[in-house]
């Protein structure tokens, strides 16, 4: 069997740009997760656990978002009388006819930080911006959920399909290669499906899982990568390193030397 050790060197730089290219874009998935999912509500006090449970289930009860922030992280950064007036608006409807009683509020004690071009963390500064966190929120609606579930199932199998043919190659024991071609695999299952199960079944312990088939999905395409790399690489050079040293002509005439030696010493005993 064709090993990655004994490729055209043509082939493996193809491999290892592709293998190298498919990693860097990983790291820029994780990367866009934490801006849009995690930094989000690390802002609002909340932990990773709580940020994906919220994301895909919505607040406990159908809760706002600002409502969840007034009685939770933000509770201390507002008077208890304005924070009463501004839930009062909520429950209200959050209606445009009252928002001019509450605008004050909320140009004193929350547009400092929630300004008109935040990224991060939503603007509160008109009532236009107030409308997309006065909503129940209910996390990641049915068609979104199909959508980037089926997108991901899709292009993910392919990508892994592709790094694990690479890996495949490699001269590691037959039992890991198939376990790390078909743990990526598992993990894509437990991940996607741990949304569908963090909205609506439990957001408290499928949060957990969704959390563990990405790590293990994160894992697997490492090693897949690493692995393929070191050995398409590193260990064809130790091979010519050792026969350089296997060719040293120092170690060469040493060794005549000792034989000269065993010889003469087997010829003075008989």
């Amino acid at each position: 069997m064709i090993s990655l050790r004994h490729l055209p060197i043509t082939y493996r730089a193809l491999f290892s740009s592709f293998l190298m290219l498919i990693g860097v874009g990983y790291l820029m998935a994780l990367t866009y997760m934490y801006v849009v999912v995690i930094e989000p509500h690390q802002q609002m006090g909340l932990g990773v656990v709580a940020g994906i449970s919220d994301e895909y289930h919505g607040m406990p009860n159908g809760q706002t978002l600002l409502e969840a922030a007034l009685l939770g992280p933000m509770a201390d950064k507002i008077s208890v009388p304005d924070r009463t007036n501004v839930l009062q608006w909520i429950h209200n409807g959050a209606n445009a006819a009252d928002y001019a009683q509450v605008e004050p509020i909320f140009v004193k004690d929350c547009t400092s930080c929630h300004m008109a071009n935040s990224k991060s963390i939503p603007p509160l500064t008109s009532f236009t911006a107030l409308q997309n966190v006065t909503g129940a929120d209910t996390g990641t609606s049915l068609s979104d959920l199909a959508k980037v579930s089926h997108i991901h199932l899709f292009g993910v199998s392919i990508i892994f399909l592709l790094t694990g043919a690479i890996f495949a190659l490699s001269e590691t024991p037959v039992w890991f290669r198939v376990c790390l071609v078909v743990i990526p695999y598992l993990s894509i299952v437990m991940d996607i499906g741990s949304w569908w199960f963090t909205k609506y079944i439990d957001p408290g312990l499928f949060a957990y899982v969704v959390i563990a088939g990405g790590a293990c999905m994160g894992l697997a395409l490492a090693g897949q990568i690493l692995i393929a790399l070191w050995e398409m690489w590193i260990e064809p050079l130790k091979k010519v390193g050792n026969g350089i040293g296997a060719n040293d002509p120092g170690k060469k005439l040493g060794s005549q030397s000792e034989d000269v030696r065993a010889a003469q010493l087997a010829a003075s005993k008989g």
